[in-house]
């Protein structure tokens, strides 16, 4: 990691060096650039200067002769004043001396104009000189100021990248001291590297062993604990119940009845709008008491009578929507089976306004019609009409994002679930459109209502039909507004609720699985309630791991107890046989008894009174012996009882009883105990041999089970020797790689300290170099 963070380190101050060397090339071109400019610049400035000597030395020549020019002139003055004085004096003079003066005198004039046109064209020569000179000179000065300014800049451009540089020298001593030290650190790492290598090596055998374990016992535990994965199909993922959330479903509940109390607002509105209107149809143009409606207006109030018949279910579906969201559900659109029945209301309430739309519309044609509809009037019928037909193409719209809305519930590929989102928030822009076309109705209806006030056969029942059809109307504007504010404020809480559901899944494929769904997770719900019942009173743990052994080895293995309760079964079978054979035989005893008894005393009969009184008594005894047992209840002098397999029979005194029903009953009583003797002999051997067999057969388990194990641990011995030997392996290649590391590190180091000596020699040429370009910039 340290190796790792000093090449970045490096990395990073060689791409910053390279675009600094980068800069330092650019500014070297630039510094140039610059100094060849100003070269050229100087050269031009030395001619300027050679241009203006010779200017100034020809504006000095010209001054010069400017001065002898103007004595001459003077001079010539002076002489012109003389002659001029001579002149008045010699007035009498000869015309020579007169001619020759004025000759004179016009030379000298047209020497003196030439001279002064000469002086005017030196000074306006002068002028534009001078002015030309100044001009350049002030160039010249802008020019040598901005050069002077662009030189201080690339001096302090050179001095921050000497600044710089001397920085990353620093920085960069520190970090090779730095990885000086940090070498010796991860010397010292490495030693303790080895020594850890050590450790870890007996902590990955340790860890083997134990992982090794625990796979094996969680392969057992999913091999025989899971049945299938049910995340490699979609149609699997979408039976999963998802997490409930009875926030969520609170909250949809709680939306369902704000929008159940919404349609109950809105449902009588829309019946009375309906009613009032059918009312006001009966009243105007024509009054039904008075004259006989129009067929047309007689149809149209005959379906508007029918409108209770329409508009009632949807408060029913709204209803039964809010019943079937309750907290055990999941509320997506795939599991709300009662949207359907609401859409289907809402399909015929759509087709009972198609039906009814052209006679309202031919109505309000008639009422325009009529010799009382004025021209105002007439334009708000028109507005009525337009905004009739927008009312109705407003409930086709609605209706048909809500069955689009209820198809996921009933069909599988009726809507898509990236098409839910537009769906909702066109269904919020219907109402939002219901609710505007339905301000509109007001409106054109007050305004109406106003107008049909102030006709001179405006009635009171016609005042009143129109206040009771108004108010109508504006409870369907509040209510179509309130109902529109709900969709759009919830509308976000409805898009974000659509991915409550199997959430491996993109959602429900079908309403069939969202019902699977719903069962199963009725079934956890009630298998959670299970669960949480408290737990009965069971062995303890310490008692039942002491038991182990025993209970293996014991008889009550489950093969032993299915031999025994087979036997028990058979036994049983077997005694219900004997059992009706002895009730048969019983029965066939007491018919013989019967007849006996009816034989005997017929032949008694004919016998004295005593004799029959006698046998009279003694066959009664006889034959009450099986009811014997409800007579000894009330009678205790009567015969005693004595139960056996045989049946039920009768037991006397001995002194009432013969000696051969005396010996028979002792007979009958030996053999009976010897056969229960038997009986319990005949139980306790089958019982010890099923013992013994069960003994044997758990030894025999106990065997097979030791012989397994066996197996098991020579197998676990050859994977510990293999494990052993390859983790020897890799720690030798361990080893091998650590020493190369360590040997890559220590060239890596190397070579940064190369990189770092040719950085200080071209920092120092750099600096070399910037400090010559400064001296040449100061000399120039």
């Amino acid at each position: 990691m340290a190796s790792a963070e000093l090449q970045g380190k490096y990395q990073k101050l060689a791409q910053e060096y390279s675009k600094l060397r980068a800069q330092n090339q650019v500014l070297k071109k630039g510094v140039v650039d610059e100094q060849a400019s100003s070269a050229v610049l100087k050269e031009q400035l030395k001619m300027k200067d050679q241009s203006l000597r010779k200017l100034q030395q020809e504006m000095d020549s010209l001054t010069f002769r400017n001065l002898q020019l103007a004595k001459r002139v003077e001079l010539l003055q002076d002489e012109l004043a003389l002659s001029e004085s001579r002149g008045k004096k010699n007035k009498k003079s000869g015309e020579s001396a007169s001619q020759l003066s004025q000759e004179q005198k016009s030379v000298f004039d047209e020497d003196l104009q030439k001279k002064i046109e000469e002086n005017e064209r030196l000074h306006i020569q002068f002028f534009e000189a001078d002015e030309h000179h100044k001009h350049v000179e002030a160039e010249l000065r802008s020019r040598l100021a901005a050069l002077e300014t662009e030189a201080a800049q690339h001096q302090a451009v050179i001095d921050g990248l000497t600044r710089k540089y001397m920085e990353t020298i620093e920085k960069l001593q520190n970090d090779k001291a730095k990885l000086e030290v940090k070498s010796q650190t991860l010397e010292k790492e490495a030693k303790e590297c080895r020594l850890r290598t050590e450790e870890c090596q007996l902590q990955l055998k340790n860890l083997h062993e134990d992982l090794s374990g625990r796979l094996e016992e969680s392969l057992s535990i999913i091999n025989e604990k899971v049945p299938f994965n049910d995340t490699k199909y979609h149609l699997y993922n979408a039976l999963n119940v998802p997490l409930h959330n009875r926030r969520h479903q609170l909250k949809m509940r709680d939306i369902a009845g704000q929008a159940l109390a919404f349609v109950q607002d809105l449902v009588p509105a829309l019946l009375n709008f309906h009613t009032y209107t059918e009312q006001r149809i009966q009243i105007f143009p024509v009054d039904s008491a008075i004259d006989a409606i129009s067929p047309l207006n007689q149809k149209f109030s005959q379906y508007l009578h029918e409108n209770a018949s329409y508009v009632r279910p949807l408060e029913e579906g709204m209803l039964h929507l809010f019943e079937s969201i309750t907290e055990d559900t999941v509320t997506v659109l795939e599991t709300t089976v009662k949207l359907k029945m609401f859409s289907d209301h809402l399909t015929s309430y759509i087709c009972f306004l198609r039906k009814i739309l052209p006679y309202q519309l031919k109505s309000l044609e008639e009422e325009c019609e009529s010799s009382l509809c004025t021209p105002a009037l007439r334009a708000r019928n028109l507005e009525l009409s337009q905004d009739m037909k927008r009312m109705t193409a407003v409930f086709e719209k609605l209706q048909t994002y809500v069955t689009l809305l209820a198809l996921p519930s009933t069909e599988p590929d009726g809507l898509l679930r990236a098409n839910y989102t537009s769906v909702l928030t066109n269904v919020g822009a219907a109402l939002h459109g219901f609710h505007d076309v339905m301000k509109d109705i007001s409106k054109h209806y007050s305004q109406k209502a106003a107008i049909e006030h102030e006709l001179p056969t405006a009635t009171q029942k016609l005042v009143t039909t129109n206040d009771c059809v108004l108010s109508s109307a504006v409870a369907l504007t509040n209510g179509a507004g309130k109902i529109a504010s709900f969709f759009s404020n919830n509308v976000d809480y409805f898009i974000a609720s659509l991915s409550y559901g199997p959430k491996t899944a993109s959602g429900f494929n079908s309403p069939l699985s969202a019902e699977c769904m719903l069962q199963y997770k009725k079934k956890a719900a009630a298998y959670m309630r299970a669960l949480r019942k408290p737990l009965a009173e069971s062995v303890p743990y310490e008692e039942a791991v002491a038991n182990r052994r025993v209970l293996l080895s014991s008889t009550e293995s489950r093969e032993g107890l299915a031999q025994q309760v087979q036997q028990s079964l058979e036994k049983i079978s077997k005694l219900e046989q004997e059992k009706e054979h002895w009730m048969l035989e019983a029965q066939l005893a007491k018919i013989k008894l019967e007849k006996e008894n009816q034989r005997m005393a017929d032949r008694l009969r004919s016998t004295s009174s005593a004799q029959l009184l006698g046998l009279a008594q003694e066959n009664a005894t006889v034959s009450t012996a099986p009811c014997q047992e409800e007579a000894a209840a009330k009678v205790p002098s009567e015969p005693m009882q004595s139960a056996s397999l045989i049946g039920i029979l009768t037991r006397t005194p001995d002194s009432e009883v013969p000696d051969v029903e005396s010996r028979e009953d002792l007979i009958k009583n030996h053999y009976m105990a010897r056969i229960a003797e038997l009986t319990s002999q005949l139980q306790l051997a089958d019982s010890k041999s099923v013992h013994f067999y069960a003994e044997c057969r758990a030894l025999s388990k106990r065997l097979a089970m030791a012989e397994k194990c066996k197996e098991t641990l020579a197998e676990e011995m050859k994977l510990a020797s293999q494990n052993s030997s390859r983790l020897q392996d890799e720690l030798m290649t361990t080893k091998r790689s650590y020493e190369d590391q360590l040997s890559m590190m220590s060239d890596h180091l190397c070579s940064m300290n190369e990189t770092l000596s040719k950085q200080r020699e071209e920092i120092d040429t750099l600096k070399m170099s910037s400090k010559g370009n400064s001296k040449k910039n100061r000399n120039r």
